[in-house]
């Protein structure tokens, strides 16, 4: 996740949560630094095939921190749910690892980005070789997810064409005369 700080402001990112099943999905962020990080919301529920924006807000910072590096990590919890859950309803021991309950993971780690800077980090990541290729990943990584977040918009799209498609085919047909109405006028015309 890459946040860009600009000192004495607080600081905004993204983060999307796309559900790509057929089931509901709660998920919970949570982070190594609560303090430093306003996580909104932290928990929900997505329905099937659906999305959520999650806003990570860093607090302002009065001091960059040294070579712009940052240990902060976030953690993303997934899991099934009930479809009758509601946000306000999902249990407190969901994101247990106990039991034969799935819980899926993602880690994610913090990079600073300074506004307004020449030499910004990530100029300074692709001159490390380490660090470049951890610039690259991130690069590699973004693309995908929007590649992703585009194929479950044209699958959802797709599904919503084809619920239409299905709702016309059941709909009596109303086009032309009905046998009955032609035999009416008939009648009418011979007598």
């Amino acid at each position: 996740m890459i946040c860009a700080v600009e000192l004495e402001k607080q600081c905004y990112c993204n983060l999307k949560v796309a559900n790509n099943t057929e089931h509901h999905v709660a998920f919970k962020v949570k982070t190594t630094s609560p303090k430093k990080y306003f996580v909104r919301p932290n928990t929900g529920v997505i329905q099937p095939w659906d999305s959520c924006v999650v806003t990570v807000t860093l607090q302002a910072q009065r001091e960059y921190p040294p070579d712009m590096q940052c240990k902060d990590k976030f953690l993303l919890q997934s899991t099934k749910v009930a479809p009758t859950t509601d946000i306000d309803e999902i249990p407190q021991d969901a994101f247990n690892k106990d039991g034969d309950k799935l819980i899926e993971e993602l880690k994610l780690r913090v990079v600073y980005k300074a506004l307004g800077s020449e030499n910004s980090p990530t100029d300074s990541m692709a001159k490390n070789s380490k660090k470049g290729s951890d610039s690259a990943s991130i690069q590699t990584v973004e693309r995908l997810k929007e590649e992703r977040d585009s194929a479950l918009q044209q699958t959802k799209q797709l599904r919503q064409e084809l619920e239409m498609l299905k709702r016309r085919r059941s709909r009596p047909s109303d086009g032309g005369f009905s046998l009955t109405f032609a035999a009416f006028v008939g009648l009418i015309g011979s007598a």
